[in-house]
């Protein structure tokens, strides 16, 4: 019994450190572009579990404002996410590219946050945003 009970110890520790390890590790890389062709696109985002990428519209106090695009995102390494604009954005404008979660919504699949919503809201690590700033060219 001791055996299996230090086993079971050892796998929770692993699992738990692993799963830490793929949480703290989140990110979001992307570089000021050109969005004239109505999409905003991120180098590569690392993600704990399967979600979106949302783009809200920012400025230079770093708040999240209105949704203007998103994309879905799978669990682990993501490279080259687009996502297609739904209204314009102008040469100057300051985009936020954040991880949101696909929990609490209605349907699997289909992004249903709406802003200060907890349906398929934001990931945080440590109370901080997983998120980056570009700027429209």
């Amino acid at each position: 019994m001791k055996t299996l009970t230090a086993l079971t110890a050892a796998l929770t520790l692993t699992a738990t450190g692993a799963f830490a390890e793929a949480h703290s590790m989140q990110m979001v890389t992307a570089s000021d572009q050109d969005v004239s062709n109505g999409i905003v696109s991120a180098e590569s985002v690392t993600a704990a579990q399967n979600g979106w990428l949302v783009v809200h519209r920012t400025d230079a106090e770093m708040t999240p404002g209105p949704v203007v695009g998103y994309a879905p995102l799978r669990a682990g390494d993501n490279t080259d996410v687009l996502a297609i604009l739904q209204e314009d954005v102008a040469s100057g404008d300051m985009l936020m590219l954040m991880i949101h979660a696909e929990d609490g919504g209605m349907a699997t699949g289909v992004f249903e946050y709406t802003l200060g919503a907890t349906e398929d809201g934001p990931i945080r690590i440590d109370d901080e945003l997983v998120m980056t700033v570009v700027t429209a060219e």
